[in-house]
């Protein structure tokens, strides 16, 4: 993590409140979220991707957290619930779920702006200064503490925090930005398909990270003025963002490590390609993501369970994992196991071989099974023998869904589907 000198913002957290926006669907992770919202999806061999921002915030000191939820959130509500309900209201600390409940108005969220809209009177129930939009479904790492501190001293309205990322990247999937030398706002696009470059930059664009911050009271003036105006799509990036840029101070703030010339660690897992290779990246030597950096924790909510065993020494039936990340619970017999990451309780039985693959809580691989470059749903029961991306083709026959660069998704439902053939 990026360190800060002089951090005297203990004032600007105290006095900010967070709305999280966990509600979407994450439809291009497919049928890995048919049963769950992008933020409730399992990352890293034990975390949430809601664990990430929500961590953010009490690293940098906010502990006034609302969760707006909507899609499919009966498992990140439970996961929240279990893992991050020990705050104490008498402590100025609370982490609430905020359902869709129709509290302004008789629909449910509409578009970003609306679901902060229809919870003002919770906001203000808290009598913030200050309102911190996060997008609940990113990984990444950050001090808030500094971006709090930029909105104030620059005499923002509203905050931006962006990133630099490759336009090819950027097009049709993040809104754009462009910002005169005082990082001023000057343009907004909400997922161009040919995205500005950053001046001197070329292939460079400049991306909202979904994260905002407002004055409070410019935050409901605009929500107001926002649900009032027929034909608005309710949306930070597509409505109030372009409608404010020119009228008021709209500023963007970086996301940069200043120990570093490096770019910060940040990865949106919106596609299954995208969350197969993030999570592959954490097996590497050295990740970019240190999982193992106790200054900046990611807390979650997890299960007790026995200690990851790994049995038989046999010459044909070992039990190893090599270059693998292996959680709690998990059996790994007879088997080899490679380049991989095994959530909790996972049983993989005798003479598999496991690779490059993510396997989520509770699956249990059958007897002589190969498994490379996978994406295993929680509970699934991979029958014995089965071979998973070793041909593509069979896998499409099978049902499984394979993606452009080769990742093969098996979910339960497609395990039924193929049992009842």
């Amino acid at each position: 993590m990026p360190k800060y000198e002089n951090r005297n913002i203990s004032n600007l957290t105290r006095e900010t409140y967070a709305m999280v926006l966990a509600g979407g669907r994450g439809s291009r992770l497919y049928e890995l979220t048919d049963r769950r919202a992008k933020p409730a999806v399992y990352f890293g061999g034990k975390f949430r991707i809601i664990d990430f921002p929500l961590s953010n915030c009490i690293n940098s000191g906010i502990k006034k957290i609302g969760i707006a939820t909507q899609y499919k959130s009966h498992s990140l509500i439970r996961h929240v619930n279990r893992g991050w309900g020990h705050f104490k209201k008498e402590l100025g600390e609370s982490i609430e779920v905020l359902p869709a409940s129709q509290q302004n108005g008789d629909g449910w969220y509409v578009g970003t702006a609306d679901a902060v809209f229809q919870n003002m009177d919770i906001i203000k129930s808290e009598m913030p200064k200050y309102v911190m939009i996060l997008s609940g479904d990113h990984v990444y790492r950050m001090d808030y503490g500094p971006l709090l501190a930029s909105h104030v001293t620059s005499g923002a309205d509203m905050t931006v925090c962006c990133i630099e990322v490759p336009v090819a990247e950027a097009a049709g999937a993040f809104g754009v930005m462009t910002v005169d030398e005082d990082s001023r706002v000057c343009r907004f696009d909400e997922k161009p398909a040919n995205p500005a470059e950053v001046p001197g930059k070329p292939g460079i664009t400049l991306a909202s990270m979904g994260n905002y911050v407002f004055n409070t009271e410019f935050l409901f003036e605009q929500l107001r003025q926002d649900a009032a105006q027929e034909g608005s799509s309710h949306d930070f990036g597509n409505d109030i963002i372009p409608k404010i840029i020119e009228s008021h101070k709209v500023y963007a703030f970086p996301f940069t490590d200043p120990d570093s010339v490096r770019q910060p660690y940040w990865r949106d897992v919106g596609t299954l390609d995208s969350f197969w290779e993030a999570n592959m990246e954490l097996v590497s030597p050295e990740p970019e993501l240190d999982m193992y950096d106790r200054n900046w924790p990611i807390w979650t909510y997890q299960e007790q369970t026995a200690p990851a065993k790994f049995i038989f020494d046999e010459d044909n039936r070992r039990g190893l994992a090599v270059d693998s990340t292996v959680s709690g619970g998990v059996v790994v017999s007879g088997s080899m196991v490679k380049k991989s990451l095994l959530f909790s309780q996972v049983r993989v039985n005798s003479y598999c071989h496991i690779e490059e693959s993510v396997i989520l809580p509770k699956v249990d691989i059958g007897r002589g099974c190969k498994v490379i470059k996978a994406i295993v749903d929680r509970g699934c029961q991979i029958p014995t023998g089965l071979d998973i991306g070793v041909d593509h083709a069979m896998d499409r026959q099978n049902g499984f869904r394979v993606t452009d660069k080769g990742v093969v998704l098996v979910t339960p439902a497609m395990l039924r589907d193929l049992a009842a053939k």
